[in-house]
């Protein structure tokens, strides 16, 4: 159930936030939008979540996810609502952006399966949950056209249609906190997430500063918040612009473009799932760099198809082939993104998700102000497809950051690992992870169990102690380092738990 309630509410978010987008033609005629308007409150829609992902990871480390859900909807649910009574453009905007505040689901999503799945499965089934969830800006533009021409056939005024439809997604969320306060669970145990953590079931991480301090101190989560901006970034770039796209350039009616535009957020059905499942495969052979090449690789032909989109815009049947080659790539690189995600800090978990997420709003509101929106005369006068083809080489260009992430215990995509380092190491890391007062508390013995199983990660060349006994957590001391931190001595206990096999995603859980 918990499964279930995670990916809907994170479905029925993305609905909402891209509805407007599907309804554009009509909007736009009854406010008399212009085209920079009509980009800078798509624009308003991507930023909203900006800040609410990262401060949703810090929420869901605390209280729990199925609050966080709860909360998240609750709180957006009326600036649904408030749709059907914008007027103007500035109040579009704003509508647009407290709506799109409730894609901080994601995080919420991401968690909630994180600790609720064993670490065998868990990894496919966050792929699962966010594509199933991301699959709502396709589906909102089946759903909303529909919605409004059923209402117009029975009688109700364009003008007032499309305001009245907007009840359907306002509806949903409402029912959905319900859902979720009524029939979700935080854990497997099925216990409420703060009382395990009063209970000692679960260990705290500490103070809250210190888990934002290792989540954004580390530039490994700046980088991949960077690369996540052109790949789910890009993906709501194209969910605000390709149904008014296909209505404009091709002719064809508002149903039908909204059909046309949905097939690129309905392919996240498999593609973002089985970027996750990718990142796994390769992992099995080639450990960490095989995920970071396969994410530069998927990207990069991501960008590439987007180039392409942009240039067969004299044909709709191929632009309907290349729609679809292009979601792949692109919503598999999202998928992959978050084969890699976890790794960054076990105990910021939360927070890094948080980042990452947040760096694909950011990427999609700078992407689209850009190239779809503005007032700058050559902004005026670029056209769609046009703005397809540099939305695509900015992808490519900014994908090569790739190439400077590095792991020490498991190197980059062109060099390995640097000699002796290890996961422990990195996982207790002094100035950014545990300090010396932390480990003495055994609050890092989450960290330690997570650094075994992440030594899968290691590739089969460089995999010769991955199958060494694990470390029994609770004979790791502290003991000062030069940088005034802490640092381990540990023995090692042949009756503790072996390392899962390679391949199987060791995603942070709560410890």
């Amino acid at each position: 159930m918990a499964f279930h309630l995670s990916w809907f509410a994170f479905f029925i978010s993305f609905l909402a936030t891209f509805a407007p987008a599907s309804l554009v033609p009509v909007i736009r005629d009854d406010l008399n939008l212009t085209k920079p308007e009509l980009g800078n409150a798509g624009v308003a829609a991507v930023c909203g979540a900006i800040a609410a992902r990262v401060g949703m990871g810090v929420f869901v480390d605390i209280v729990g996810p199925r609050y966080g859900t709860a909360a998240t909807l609750l709180v957006t649910a009326p600036a649904v609502f408030c749709m059907a009574l914008v007027a103007d453009f500035s109040t579009f905007a704003c509508v647009r952006f407290f709506i799109g505040c409730s894609l901080c689901m994601f995080v919420c999503c991401q968690f909630w399966c994180g600790t609720m799945f064993n670490v065998r499965i868990v990894g496919t089934a966050n792929a699962i949950a966010g594509g199933w969830g991301n699959m709502g800006g396709g589906a909102c533009h089946f759903i909303m056209p529909a919605i409004f021409d059923g209402l117009v056939k029975n009688g109700t005024p364009g003008y007032q249609a499309w305001r009245w439809a907007f009840f359907v997604p306002g509806g949903f969320y409402i029912l959905t906190a319900l859902a979720t306060l009524l029939l979700g669970i935080d854990h497997p145990s099925g216990k409420d997430y703060r009382d395990l953590k009063k209970e000692g079931t679960l260990k705290t991480k500490g103070a809250v500063w210190p888990v934002i301090r290792a989540g954004l101190g580390n530039y490994r989560s700046w980088l991949l918040a960077l690369t996540y901006g052109y790949s789910f970034g890009v993906e709501l770039t194209v969910d605000n612009v390709i149904v008014e796209y296909m209505f404009d350039q091709f002719g064809v009616s508002l149903g039908t473009a909204g059909l046309l535009g949905g097939i690129f957020g309905m392919m996240n059905l498999f593609t973002r799932a089985s970027g996750g499942m990718l990142s796994d495969l390769v992992a099995l052979r080639e450990g960490m760099r095989g995920r970071i090449w396969a994410l530069w690789i998927i990207q990069t032909l991501g960008g590439i198809f987007c180039v392409i989109l942009g240039r067969v815009y004299g044909s709709l049947p191929t632009t309907i082939g290349i729609l679809i080659v292009f979601s792949v790539f692109c919503q598999q690189a999202c998928g992959l993104h978050f084969g890699i995600t976890p790794f960054v800090s076990r105990r910021a978990y939360g927070v890094v998700s948080g980042l990452v997420g947040a760096g694909g709003n950011v990427g999609g509101a700078i992407t689209q102000a850009i190239w779809f929106a503005g007032t700058a005369p050559w902004q005026l006068n670029l056209t769609k497809y046009e703005g397809f083809q540099y939305m695509g080489y900015q992808t490519i260009g900014l994908t090569l950051v790739l190439f400077a992430l590095w792991f020490p215990m498991w190197g980059s995509m062109l060099t390995g690992p640097k000699e002796g380092a290890t996961e422990e190491d990195y996982y207790l890391k002094a100035r950014t992870e545990w300090s010396a007062e932390e480990v003495s508390q055994g609050l890092h013995h989450g960290s330690m169990r997570f650094a075994v199983e992440s030594r899968s990660q290691r590739g089969k060349s460089n995999r010769v102690n991955t199958d060494e006994p694990a470390m029994d957590v609770t004979k790791v001391t502290a003991r000062p380092s030069s940088s005034g931190g802490a640092s381990t001595d540990s023995t090692h206990s042949g009756d503790a738990v072996a390392a899962p096999g390679a391949g199987h995603r060791a995603v942070a859980q709560p410890a």
